[in-house]
């Protein structure tokens, strides 16, 4: 993880953020990048998301992921400024040891990982609301890297997608990440853009992006089911 990353208080940040659009947004508002999502359900689906990940933070690192259903059953949109809170409370102790999506970790992982589904989302929620994005652009390069080195490998070991059989270099000013293997093209971009990218809300022709090398294999790496 990026040393200039506060995980604790971008998650924080985020939440905050996302509350407030949240409270801005007509239940039935659609929110394009999430399909067929409307704002109420994309906001009970992150209220879900939290309490999941504080009832995994709370789950024995030998036992199996908590089953997400009874808290989706249970959560609405109204809920999420409590489940947020409640997340924050079961982050508390970075180094508590609990299942993960991996495997064995620490809460350390899901403060990670939650931040940048929180990201992910408020950017959705921004771009349904017709206003401009703003993200902090090294937790959004932390979130290129976490497709990159946990997500879309997860996705390969969960049978979701085929082994990449070609590669893309994604280049920022912070920094360069190598998705697959031997790269026949190279997209260059703001932090916050290519995290868009690799969460399939931009398309590789969007012109906030740079390609060389063959365009076509990179578009075809980046259409496949990077992540969940």
């Amino acid at each position: 993880m990026p040393a200039d990353v506060d995980h604790t208080a971008a998650l924080a940040r985020e939440q905050e953020a996302f509350a407030s659009l949240a409270s801005d947004a007509p239940g039935d508002l659609p929110v394009p990048a999430c399909g067929t999502w409307t704002a109420e359900v994309l906001v009970r689906h992150l209220a879900t998301v939290h309490r999941w990940a504080a009832l995994a933070v709370g789950t024995d690192d030998t036992e199996a992921l908590p089953d997400v259903r009874p808290v989706f059953r249970s959560t609405s949109a109204a809920d999420y400024g409590a489940a947020a809170a409640e997340l924050r409370a079961a982050l508390a102790d970075p180094a508590r040891p609990c299942v993960t999506l991996t495997g064995p970790g620490t809460a350390a992982w899901w403060t990670r990982r939650q931040v940048h589904e929180t990201l992910i989302h408020r950017l959705d929620l921004t771009a349904a609301l017709g206003r401009e994005a703003t993200a902090d652009p090294a937790v959004a390069a932390d979130c290129v890297a976490e497709v990159v080195d946990v997500l879309q490998p997860r996705q390969v070991a969960l049978g979701r997608m085929a082994p990449l059989d070609r590669g893309v270099r994604l280049t920022a000013p912070s920094g360069s990440w190598v998705l697959g293997p031997d790269p026949v093209a190279e997209i260059t971009g703001s932090e916050p853009a290519l995290a868009l990218l690799v969460w399939r809300r931009m398309r590789v022709d969007d012109e906030r992006l740079t390609v060389t090398g063959d365009r076509a294999a990179a578009a075809a790496v980046l259409a496949q089911p990077l992540v969940p």
